[in-house]
C-alpha cells in the first residue's frame, strides 16, 4: 500500500501546487478558474488523505494533524464557494468540531515541545505546532461565526473561500520547495527562490484579501454617494439601461 500511495502523494502534491498557482492568477469566476480550482481541490484532497495514511503508517502524529488541517481547509473552502449562502448543516458542525480538536492538539503539542528537554515533540519544535494550531483555531473561530449566523454571504463568503484555498496552496508549496530543497539546483537554494515560492501563496492571500475588502468599501461608498438627495434637490433618474 505504501508503494502505491507514496507516488500518488507526490503526484497529487505537484498537481495541486501547479493548479493552485494557475487558479490564483486566473480571472475569478471564469471557466478556466473554475476548472483549475476543481483540479486543485481533487489533488489537494488526494494529497492530504494519502499524507494522513502514510503518517499513520510511520507513526507521525504531527503530519496526521497537518494533513487533516489541509483537507479541512480545502473542503470547507470548496463548499463555501458552491454551497448556499444562508444555510448550514451537519457537515459544517462536524468540520468545526474536527478543526477545533486539531487546533487544541496542535497548540498542546507546541507547548509540550517547548517544555521538553529536547525542545521537540514527535520530531518537531514548538514553532510549526503553534503556527498550524493558530491557523486551525482561527478557522474554528470563523466557523463559530458562520454557525451562529446560520450561514455566510457577501464579502465574508469570498474572504473565507480565498484565505482557506490560499493557505492550502501554501501547505502544498512549502511541502515541495521548503521540505525538499535537496531536489532543486544549488542556485535556487542559495538565491532564496525556494523560500519565495513557498511564501508566495501567503503574499497572494494578503493581496486578494485586501483587494476584496477594498472593493467592498468602494462599493459601499458608491452606494452612499448614489443615495437620494434632500427634498428640493435634483432627483436621480430611475430608468434602467
Amino acid at each position: 500500500m505504501r508503494s502505491v500511495l507514496l507516488p500518488l502523494h507526490i503526484i497529487a502534491g505537484t498537481l495541486g501546487m501547479l493548479s493552485g498557482f494557475v487558479a490564483v492568477f486566473l480571472r475569478k469566476g471564469s471557466r478556466q478558474h473554475a476548472l483549475a480550482g476543481k483540479i486543485f481541490v481533487i489533488a489537494m484532497m488526494a494529497l492530504s488523505v494519502s499524507g494522513v495514511y502514510l503518517a499513520l503508517m510511520k507513526s507521525q502524529p504531527g503530519n496526521v494533524l497537518g494533513g487533516t488541517l489541509t483537507f479541512y481547509l480545502v473542503a470547507t473552502a470548496w463548499l463555501t464557494a458552491r454551497g448556499s449562502e444562508q444555510k448550514t448543516g451537519i457537515f459544517d458542525w462536524s468540520a468545526f468540531l474536527v478543526i477545533l480538536a486539531v487546533g487544541v492538539i496542535e497548540v498542546t503539542c507546541g507547548l509540550e515541545a517547548a517544555a521538553s528537554q529536547t525542545g521537540l515533540k514527535y520530531g518537531y519544535p514548538p514553532g510549526p505546532y503553534l503556527f498550524m494550531g493558530s491557523v486551525a483555531l482561527l478557522a474554528a473561530t470563523g466557523d463559530i461565526r458562520m454557525l451562529v449566523r446560520g450561514g455566510i454571504s457577501g464579502t465574508q463568503r469570498i474572504s473565507r473561500h480565498l484565505w482557506r484555498m490560499c493557505f492550502a496552496l501554501f501547505v502544498a508549496a512549502a511541502s515541495i520547495f521548503l521540505a525538499r530543497q535537496h531536489l532543486f539546483p544549488a542556485f535556487m537554494r542559495k538565491s532564496g527562490a525556494l523560500v519565495f515560492l513557498s511564501m508566495l501563496p501567503l503574499l497572494l492571500l494578503i493581496f486578494w484579501f485586501v483587494r476584496v475588502r477594498l472593493a467592498n468599501v468602494w462599493e459601499r461608498t458608491g452606494l452612499r454617494n448614489r443615495k437620494e438627495p434632500l427634498l428640493g434637490g435634483p432627483q436621480p433618474s430611475l430608468s434602467v439601461r
